[in-house]
């Protein structure tokens, strides 16, 4: 199949093998993708379909109809939490898309002790729309969720994945790639949705410019978090979670 242009779309627009396309959706396939009636592209629920689409023209405007369903596995084989504070400015933006390129199932935002953005609802679902692009673009089957920021205390004290890692910034903590390694020994084929009954899921807390607190660390291990390294040199509030969820990539991902 030749490479086709992506577009994500929900599930309340597909009907009867028909997508009724947004207006802004009708603007980018027509007039920035130059696509014109008759003309393929790939929609994407971001709940794990794909499908062939075609665009087609009515007096209302364009809307799309499905001509098949594609076979697609694009996915991490574990399930990955990005428990990500809040850094200053928009760096959450570039958290978001590149967090989302690297296969993580779902973001956390938090506010800690050192956090000082306090955002809108206006900004949340900013990250929500560059969710999408970024899945769109990197050929995702899976939007990314990105949850209402709430406290860390709240987050580590909520959490529900079997593990769960604190990267710190400082000190004596084993490398996160070693503690990968233990859950996915090299020789031994990584089974997806056998882990207690349930998908192996990981959670990754990543701290905001100076990093976690004394304080938080010790919570968070008080919920069973483990303190983990990144490496010895000192990494951005933005470039820690491309570092962890990279080596997750690394570590349990099929090639």
């Amino acid at each position: 199949m030749p490479q086709l242009q992506r577009l994500a779309v929900t599930a309340p627009q597909i009907c009867d093998r028909q997508i009724a396309l947004t207006r802004e959706q009708q603007h980018y396939l027509n007039r920035v993708l130059r696509l014109q009636a008759g003309d393929r592209f790939i929609a994407m629920d971001g709940r794990g379909h794909w499908w062939l689409a075609v665009l087609e023209a009515r007096e209302t405007g364009l809307f799309a109809s499905i001509a098949e369903e594609i076979a697609v596995d694009r996915e991490l084989p574990v399930e990955v939490t990005l428990m990500a504070a809040l850094p200053k400015g928009n760096g959450f933006d570039e958290v978001v898309r590149q967090a989302t390129e690297l296969g993580v199932a779902s973001i956390v935002p938090v506010t800690s002790d050192r956090t000082l953005l306090k955002p809108s609802e206006q900004k949340v679902e900013r990250w929500r729309r560059i969710a999408a692009e970024a899945a769109e673009q990197s050929e995702r089957q899976f939007v990314p969720t990105i949850l209402e920021p709430i406290s860390f205390d709240v987050a580590v004290k909520d959490c529900n994945q079997k593990y769960r890692f604190i990267c710190v910034a400082r000190g004596e903590n084993r490398h996160l790639w070693d503690c990968l390694a233990d859950l996915a020994p090299p020789q031994s084929p990584l089974i997806r949705g056998e882990q207690d009954g349930g998908e192996l899921s990981i959670v990754i807390a990543i701290g905001p410019e100076g990093g976690w607190t004394e304080g938080e660390v010790k919570r968070a291990i008080e919920f069973d978090f483990e303190a983990v390294s990144l490496g010895s040199r000192i990494l951005r509030a933005v470039t820690a979670p491309i570092v962890a969820l990279s080596l997750v990539g690394a570590a349990l991902e099929k090639c």
